[in-house]
């Protein structure tokens, strides 16, 4: 593999380096678990753009920095900052980071560990193949704070764990365990943590190796009308989030 060339872009919550054609990417906010905030949101779409135009770029390797996880969640802290509903909606749909996840036509690897909570599972499911250290721990908390899942989580987490563990999972805030993700279908592949690296390194160098042309037509076979019925569920959930928030400014 060549040496890790580092981008100078400026981004400050996330890691962005390319390797030969591998383009890593790594959340970096791990004072809060790399929870997901605006600035992360625009910085993460600017580089899912990058990648998709680059044509050295061949696979992403999206992560989290740090021990305690890969993603948190939403800031809440950040909950209902938009001068309005109608603004907030705007900008989600100028930098629809989860649009960007459906229409790369690379293969996305996700790496999790410890905490991968709300807007981090979603943000993997959006993801080709999910490999999953031990350690994690899976948890939906929208419904226990009132909210609905705003970044695919009630179109991506039936589909693939079937409609009543999907609600389960989304009504209960109850944690699943990493082997219970594997069962599930959440995770493609589970190893301890101290191998996940090289699992992962493996599956990169594997997937670098095979034609970009083949990739793309594949997981345009694949995908094709799975996102078709997807985008719409998408602007389902996004009017019935965006509904949900002016309800509770209404209320206050």
């Amino acid at each position: 593999m060549s040496d890790n060339t580092n981008i100078d872009t400026g981004y400050e919550t996330i890691k962005f380096t390319k390797d030969g054609g591998r383009a890593n990417v790594t959340l970096n906010r791990p004072e809060v678990i790399n929870a997901y905030n605006i600035q992360m949101r625009d910085e993460l779409f600017q580089i899912l753009e990058a990648c998709q135009l680059d044509p050295e770029v061949r696979i992403i390797v999206l992560r989290g920095e740090g021990p305690r996880g890969f993603c948190a969640g939403a800031d809440l802290s950040e909950f209902g900052s938009a001068p309005s509903v109608a603004i907030a909606r705007e900008v989600r749909w100028q930098r629809d980071v989860w649009a960007a996840f459906l229409e790369l036509d690379k293969p996305i690897i996700c790496v999790m560990h410890g905490h991968t909570i709300g807007s981090g599972i979603e943000m993997a499911l959006l993801c080709d193949i999910r490999i999953a250290a031990e350690s994690t721990i899976f948890r939906m908390p929208e419904a226990y704070l009132g909210l609905l899942p705003a970044a695919g989580g009630s179109q991506t987490l039936p589909r693939y764990v079937g409609e009543s563990p999907a609600l389960d999972m989304l009504l209960s805030n109850r944690a699943w365990t990493a082997e219970q993700g594997l069962q599930a279908g959440i995770v493609s592949d589970l190893v301890p943590d101290s191998e996940i690296n090289a699992l992962v390194d493996y599956y990169a160098d594997y997937l670098q190796s095979m034609d970009p042309g083949f990739i793309r037509l594949l997981k345009r076979s694949i995908h094709g009308n799975f996102n078709l019925s997807l985008d719409q569920g998408l602007s389902l959930e996004i009017h019935c989030a965006s509904q949900r928030m002016a309800d509770m400014v209404r209320v206050g």
